[in-house]
């Protein structure tokens, strides 16, 4: 039976990840809010009015890529159930779902982008992050039907993450990661970081997913700069950017044509949000073994976990594998297996990790300690 599990859970990764046949690479985005359900309101700026602006030009940037089929959970100014987003990802078979949203607080000081996994907390913030964009639900009818008595108000009560969502949590870290690289990288935005909280549109769908806070409207200069039309293409280019890095990585299109992938140039910006008088504590969750941080040239590793709980690097914990590392740089703690320079030896090493049971291992490389793809790594 056991067995059975692990087959079932590597075939709806591989299919959802790496494509099949002429498929083309699906993406669903779900633009928060809408219609009667506004989110977030502060001087004057709506987060549904943002998230759709924003959703609709990365919609319009990953259509330049061939091999690209954009799906929307909605286009224009309606009101759609929480519980029909990951229905549409679903129905659709999509290989990634990215929910748009803005944040807001009531001290109108934080400000900042996160991105966020599905999984579970205690830390407050990222549970209040969660409560208000699960509350959506009351706006429903027969919401505590349907809902089957999940209270908005307690999102810790969430639980149950089916295997599904397990076997894509590496790939929805990755994907989280890169979009808040790029955020900071090449839009000097204050990166918050990628963590986890429950969410119910993350919950529910069946592909790697993640939820985006593209920063504070409750904060005038961020809020400013999320509601011009700037800001808004800023946003956008930096979303498709590390959409369209997770697919050169991740995607093969069957048919073997050339790679049409486009490249988005974002200029290099100054911050264009300035630090507040008060600036939020920064999370006790500090601790960092980055994986080949020491190591020249290109390494490669099997990421076979990612959690919120840290544990101690013994054999007991991963199912008898030895030589695990692991990267605590943020709320999610990836866990990898093995270290080699032989791209050969990498697959190898994935197999025993499968064979122990990790059956969504997959390889993942460094340069000089820095993350880069397998492809560039490949090539160098």
């Amino acid at each position: 039976m056991k067995l059975k599990l692990a087959f079932l859970t590597f075939i709806i990764f591989s299919t959802a990840s790496f494509g099949q046949g002429n498929s083309k690479f699906k993406v669903v985005l779900d633009p928060g809010h809408g219609g009667k359900d506004y989110g977030a309101i502060y001087h004057g700026f709506i987060e549904k009015n943002i998230a759709l602006n924003v959703a609709l030009k990365v919609g319009k940037l990953l259509e330049k890529d061939p091999a690209v089929d954009v799906i929307f959970t909605r286009k224009t100014d309606v009101f759609i159930e929480l519980t029909e987003r990951p229905n549409i990802a679903n129905k659709a078979d999509a290989n990634l779902f990215v929910s748009i949203h803005c944040n807001g607080e009531v001290k109108k000081t934080a400000f900042g982008t996160e991105t966020f996994v599905i999984g579970t907390t205690k830390n407050a913030s990222q549970l209040e992050v969660a409560k208000k964009e699960n509350s959506v639900i009351t706006l429903e009818k027969d919401y505590k039907v349907k809902y089957a008595g999940f209270d908005p108000n307690a999102p810790e009560t969430l639980i149950g993450i089916t295997i599904q969502q397990e076997a894509y949590r590496s790939q929805s870290i990755d994907l989280a990661s890169r979009v808040e690289e790029i955020f900071k990288e090449d839009l000097n935005r204050n990166k918050r970081g990628v963590k986890q909280a429950p969410f119910w549109v993350l919950h529910k769908t069946a592909m790697p997913s993640i939820l985006i806070e593209m920063g504070f409207i409750s904060y005038l200069p961020e809020g400013t700069y999320l509601n011009s039309d700037e800001g808004q293409d800023d946003m956008a280019k930096a979303i498709a950017k590390a959409i369209l890095s997770y697919k050169k990585e991740y995607f093969v299109n069957g048919d073997n044509s050339q790679d049409e992938t486009p490249v988005i140039v974002i200029d290099k910006k100054q911050p264009k949000v300035e630090k507040p008088e008060v600036v939020e504590k920064p999370s006790k969750n500090t601790e960092s073994n980055t994986p080949a941080a020491s190591a020249k040239g290109v390494v490669f590793k099997v990421q076979i976990a990612a959690s919120g709980k840290t544990l101690e690097l013994v054999p007991s914990n991963f199912n008898g594998l030895s030589n695990i590392t692991k990267d605590a740089s943020s709320a999610v703690i990836k866990y990898y297996y093995g270290d080699t320079s032989e791209y050969n030896n990498a697959k190898e090493l994935q197999e025993q990790a499968k064979a122990k049971g990790y059956s969504s291992a997959f390889i993942v490389a460094f340069k000089d300690g820095k993350k880069i793809t397998v492809q560039e790594a490949l090539k160098k």
